[in-house]
């Protein structure tokens, strides 16, 4: 079995999706490991090292051929495989609501591509998630970013010249990503609140030593979809939690919004007019700008200032801290296909509950539910 580890192609993207770590292991299952030259360099990986452990280095075309899986961060042009084994796979990222003719592209090439955010939310798959693995460091950098457009302290500090306040950081959207931005901000020192629309997600705030702030009193709304995802709220909902909102956003000096819903535009938590309320010189960074975002006004790929507020919007958070994501990405990759590997065919084999759940394109079709529903 030959895995090919391409260089990304995609503007911005500066992750890999193997390490000379993954190299090593997936050489000691039995595979042969190609990477494609200058695939990790941007995320401080040399090709001496992948050669180091191991790995084959060449062009894309020696990398890609006779391979019978592709690994790559976002799923790469299927017209730049050619010459991989028929029915190959390919594990990568793919946006599929987002990149459907991508997918279809796979299935006329031939390929099986196989979505790694796709991957399900169940115990055994926890170390296989790119969501997860990705999000976290992403709740990091987004309070690393606020707090370098923010142009004052985050920790309370007492000095011989007066007393500087703590700054009051709000998340919106307790997923692994605001999870990590609010224990990242608690270690700067910050007051932190955050809110959820997923009830169950309090007592993981106030563990963390945040401040809950959660809509009451709207009966029978837990905000909790298939595999722990949020999931669309009543017209109810929304206008309570707008009001809630509303009177604690004034009161904040940094604002990080995450919320996400799977294959549906990132939700709107704050409008033009909460951010007029913010005092001047506050700052929101959206998470969710490339979905659509949750702030309006805010803009994928730049810092906006509105009402004299900064809001930011980078684009592939992940990829800003990319030699410790591509090391995490990698071990998702290598996790997920170690877990199916068979000694006597050489090769993975997956099971029907993860196979079908993130297999894209087989034979020549889409095949996967999600996308033909």
């Amino acid at each position: 079995m030959k895995i090919a580890v391409m260089k990304e192609q995609a503007a911005g993207e500066r992750r890999v999706a193997g390490t000379p770590e993954t190299v090593k292991k997936f050489i000691a299952l039995g595979a042969e490991v190609a990477v494609e030259a200058g695939a990790g360099q941007a995320a401080s990986i040399a090709d001496a090292d992948y050669a180091a452990a191991g790995a084959a280095v060449g062009d894309r075309a020696a990398t890609v051929a006779g391979a019978g899986i592709v690994l790559g961060v976002q799923g790469p042009d299927a017209a730049s495989l050619t010459g991989a084994k028929p029915g190959a796979w390919v594990a990568a990222g793919f946006n599929p609501f987002g990149e459907r003719a991508r997918v279809e592209a796979y299935a006329a090439a031939g390929l099986e591509a196989l979505a790694m955010e796709f991957m399900p939310r169940i115990t055994r798959a926890q170390s296989m998630d790119i969501l997860s693995s990705q999000s976290n460091l992403s709740g990091y950098k987004a309070v690393l970013d606020a707090a370098s457009e923010y142009g004052r302290a985050f920790p309370m500090m007492m000095t011989a010249a007066g007393t500087v306040s703590a700054a009051r950081v709000f998340i919106m959207g307790v997923g692994v990503a605001g999870l990590q931005a609010i224990a990242t901000a608690r270690r700067l020192g910050a007051q932190v609140s955050a809110t959820d629309v997923r009830a169950a997600t309090k007592e993981q705030i106030e563990s963390l030593g945040a401040k809950g702030i959660f809509v009451e009193k709207v009966a029978g709304i837990e905000g909790e979809g298939t595999g722990g995802y949020a999931t669309e709220m009543s017209d109810e909902y929304k206008a309570a939690q707008a009001e809630l909102v509303s009177s604690h956003i004034a009161k904040q000096d940094i604002v990080i919004t995450t919320a996400l819903i799977p294959g549906r535009p990132a939700p709107r938590l704050i409008s033009d007019a909460q951010i007029a309320s913010m005092k001047p010189g506050s700052v929101i960074v959206d998470l969710a700008v490339e979905q659509g975002g949750n702030v309006e006004g805010a803009v994928a790929g730049e810092i906006v200032e509105r009402h004299g507020v900064k809001i930011v919007g980078h684009r592939n958070v992940p990829s800003r801290l990319a030699a410790d994501t591509s090391a995490l990405f990698s071990r998702n990759l290598y996790n997920f296909l170690s877990a199916f590997w068979d000694k006597e065919k050489n090769a993975p084999v997956l099971d029907e509950e993860i196979g079908n759940a993130i297999r894209l394109t087989q034979d020549g079709k889409v095949v996967n539910e999600r996308l033909l529903g």
